[in-house]
């Protein structure tokens, strides 16, 4: 009867351990097999990617991965959730594809991204580089002018 005690205990202790999921960071991405949470693109330039966590303050914290850092904020403003302490926001640096924080990221534009908004994150400061603020403000002037203009959001701007 100890042993079977024991085997349960143990059991319980492991599948505990293994169901939970790190309430903080960005998640592992798996590419080409995940959509974007906001245009349900395939996940799968680790240039451009992002990430939110993030939800309301009596659960969990959910993972919502995004193609493009445009779809993220544009997303993310919709949230009432959005500005929570628990909230964060993760994007790859286009330069090797490490996951930064977006909102201490610098973004330079000019860069063809998934969803055309252009804008690549790095970790560093770079001169004429836009903070967090002023690349979201970019995000919906290019919602407003580009895609607007063209019908709606885009698919495929890589041509």
């Amino acid at each position: 009867m100890r042993t079977l005690f024991k085997i349960s205990a143990i059991s319980l202790f492991l599948l505990t351990a293994c169901s939970q999921q790190d309430e903080t960071g960005p998640a592992e991405v798996r590419w080409d097999k995940e959509s974007c949470a906001r245009c349900v693109m395939s996940v799968s330039d680790r240039k451009y990617s992002a990430q939110v966590r993030g939800g309301p303050s009596d659960r969990k914290t959910k993972v919502y991965k995004f193609d493009d850092i445009g779809c993220a904020v544009i997303w993310l403003d919709k949230q009432i959730w959005k500005d929570g302490p628990r909230t964060e926001v993760w994007v790859t640096d286009y330069r090797n594809g490490n996951w930064i924080d977006a909102r201490t990221a610098a973004y330079v534009t000019g860069k063809v991204t998934p969803m055309a908004y252009g804008l690549g994150a790095q970790s560093d400061a770079v001169e004429g580089g836009l903070d967090f603020a002023a690349a979201s403000k970019h995000i919906y002037k290019v919602e407003e002018t580009e895609h607007k203009h063209r019908g709606g959001h885009m698919h495929d701007m890589g041509n």
